[in-house]
């Protein structure tokens, strides 16, 4: 969701959209985090139980998408669509197992990790070609496969 949301600040999206009422809790990890976690967890773990690798630090989905058009200097409305699709209203992954196996916290805050994201979205993607696509693939899914990177390309050219 929150590459979306940067996505759609990077080719000026507005509105804004935001499935739900932005009001859906989230606890989104820095990419770095879930590396050094599910490598600890694979040097580690031997007996193949399941671990939680988030940071427990609640953000509103509202929260995020305000934080996204700051950053960015994007200046759009935010429009809400409670009738599309959410989710659960509260998905915050408990990390208690992975502290206590691993030794392992996330070193990232929210706010940390959201901007280094924009900052590498933004010096590394095409914004025509990143506009070209996106419609498609946010929001015209015909099936439940993943739409994968050669893929994308194919659908940008």
């Amino acid at each position: 969701a929150v590459i979306a949301m940067i996505a759609r600040a990077f080719t000026g999206q507005n509105p804004f959209v935001i499935w739900g009422n932005g009001e859906q809790i989230r606890n989104w990890t820095y990419v770095d985090d879930i590396v050094s976690g599910t490598i600890r967890a694979a040097e580690l773990i031997e007996n193949g139980i399941a671990i939680n690798l988030g940071t427990m630090e609640r953000t509103r989905v509202i929260d995020a998408a305000r934080e996204v058009l700051r950053y960015t200097g994007h200046k759009a409305e935010i429009e809400l669509q409670p009738e599309m699709p959410t989710g659960p209203m509260n998905r915050v992954a408990d990390n208690s197992l992975a502290k206590r196996l691993l030794g392992w916290e996330p070193q990232i805050k929210f706010l940390d990790g959201l901007h280094r994201a924009i900052d590498w979205y933004f010096s590394m993607k095409d914004r025509a070609q990143v506009a070209l696509v996106l419609d498609q693939l946010l929001t015209k899914r015909t099936s439940s496969r993943t739409v994968s990177p050669p893929e994308m390309n194919a659908v940008a050219q």
